[in-house]
């Protein structure tokens, strides 16, 4: 993959952190994953309001629902996390 040489200002104190978090793995390779990381929130957020404009705002059962299942999941991945297993049948 292609690379290119950029300059950015950062915060100090943030920059300061983020050398100390990412050492092993590098600065550069740790920004260029926040930025598709924010990149992908925004296609998302693109997303999210064109489907409202299709289909209307979420209602709050909507949104109460969605939230329930994602803690579910949560759950599940935690579990799964702890301890090493799957249920019989899933995929890995």
């Amino acid at each position: 993959m292609a690379t290119k040489k950029v300059t950015v200002t950062i915060p100090e104190d943030l920059l300061d952190e983020i050398r100390a978090e990412t050492a092993e793995r590098g600065l550069s390779a740790y920004v260029a994953e926040a930025l598709r990381f924010k990149r992908d929130r925004d296609r998302l957020a693109e997303l999210v309001d064109w489907l409202q404009e299709e289909h209307g705002p979420v209602t709050e059962d909507e949104h109460a629902a969605a939230l329930d299942e994602l803690e579910e999941l949560d759950a599940e991945h935690e579990r799964r996390r702890t301890t090493g297993k799957h249920n019989a049948g899933e995929a890995a």
